[in-house]
């Protein structure tokens, strides 16, 4: 019977460990990527719409996010299927909620913003909660987050009336290239 020493026991640990951490991160972002493609693409429409339609931009948004809460439940449960991990669950959707009345609350209730102005808090909202789970599950989100706020801040200061389009490429677009950096991650 071999025996192995101490420090090629714990080095053996160790790169257990490391591998468990990087299986654990790829299912992440292999689950995340398929929700930031399907939100990317649903804020992608929803910009362009409310560009085209102004006039009906909350009730756009009211569609987007409805569609994006229905498509978030069907690509856990396509997840769950291959992978045992619930990537939208009835604590997510809770969470959800929550986010969104606290938003709605500042955006609607308290600070009564402009359509402009809601047009730069939602995402910038949104980008904070990817930047900091991106602190405890991959710098890929914090990257992600801190690149759309950018952006988004640059065209509130610096886009005319093309804001809704530049949003479109910033938001949706971002959200869609974030996801698929994330699928080859």
């Amino acid at each position: 019977m071999t025996s192995i020493d101490p420090k090629e026991a714990a080095s053996a640990l160790s790169d257990i460990e490391s591998i468990v951490r990087r299986v654990r991160q790829s299912t992440i972002y292999r689950l995340s990527s398929l929700l930031m493609v399907m939100w990317g693409v649903l804020v992608f429409a929803g910009n362009i719409a409310s560009f085209l339609w102004p006039r009906s931009a909350g009730y756009i948004w009211i569609g987007v996010d409805v569609a994006g809460i229905a498509g978030s439940f069907v690509v856990s449960a396509f997840g769950h299927t291959r992978t045992g991990v619930r990537s939208f669950d009835v604590r997510m959707f809770t969470a959800f909620v929550l986010f969104l009345a606290f938003g709605f609350l500042w955006t609607n209730g308290i600070a009564h913003f402009t359509p402009r102005q809601m047009g730069t808090f939602w995402p910038i909202y949104f980008m904070l909660v990817y930047t900091i789970a991106g602190l405890w599950v991959g710098h890929a989100f914090v990257a992600i987050g801190l690149c759309i706020s950018a952006l988004t801040l640059i065209g509130y200061f610096f886009v005319g009336d093309a804001f809704d389009l530049w949003m479109a490429f910033v938001n949706g677009g971002g959200l869609m290239l974030g996801g698929l950096w994330m699928r080859r991650s």
